[in-house]
């Protein structure tokens, strides 16, 4: 069995997170390799952007650590609704660099690679974030030391980032490719229609 920590600062991007989950679940059930999905927040009840959703989290982040999961994915958010305000929290951060310190995959979507940048994590590393609305975003990431590149899609060693919420599901199945097989991922993608 494969575990994904999905990590859920209020004001996430829901189609990103729920791109992760849908993917995710879709290989627990008809995959090679069984996979559990948690979700995790800094609080209990979790808030999408624009208030459309409101969901519990499985575990509160504070009390998990990353040796009990293969993976961490972290979808992207809205400033304006408050995302960096718990996505640049300290427990997050650090949940991000223990991941990286054991070579863990951690995925991301859209300015999801924000909080990947200022952990330190992306220091050196081909990266990429949101740039539909000027390069404000980009100019941070590369602030954060990255290399950012023009792709929508960037792999560099265990981490995965991408540029909005049209790649998200790219990077849902580059991350399922990566924790089980290539071959595991396209029959997913396959009988998902994509």
């Amino acid at each position: 069995m494969k575990r994904v920590l999905l990590i859920l600062p209020n004001a996430f991007e829901l189609l990103e997170a729920a791109t992760f989950i849908d993917v995710l679940g879709w290989a627990n059930h008809y995959g090679e390799v069984p996979i559990e999905t948690v979700t995790a927040g800094l609080r209990a009840e979790l808030s999408g952007t624009f208030g459309g959703l409101r969901m519990q989290a499985d575990q509160l982040l504070g009390d998990l650590v990353s040796r009990d999961f293969d993976a961490l994915a972290l979808p992207g958010g809205f400033e304006a609704f408050g995302f960096f305000e718990e996505a640049y929290d300290d427990l997050v951060l650090q949940m991000l660099r223990d991941f990286d310190e054991s070579g863990k995959l951690v995925a991301s979507i859209c300015v999801g690679a924000l909080p990947l940048g200022k952990s330190g994590i992306l220091k050196g590393k081909k990266a990429v974030t949101y740039h539909r609305m000027g390069e404000t975003r980009r100019e941070q990431l590369a602030e954060f030391g990255a290399e950012v590149v023009d792709a929508e899609v960037v792999c560099d060693g265990n981490k995965i980032t991408s540029t909005s919420p049209a790649s998200a599901i790219e990077v849902a199945f580059e991350l399922l490719a990566q924790l089980t097989t290539k071959k595991n991922a396209e029959k997913i993608r396959y009988l998902m229609g994509f």
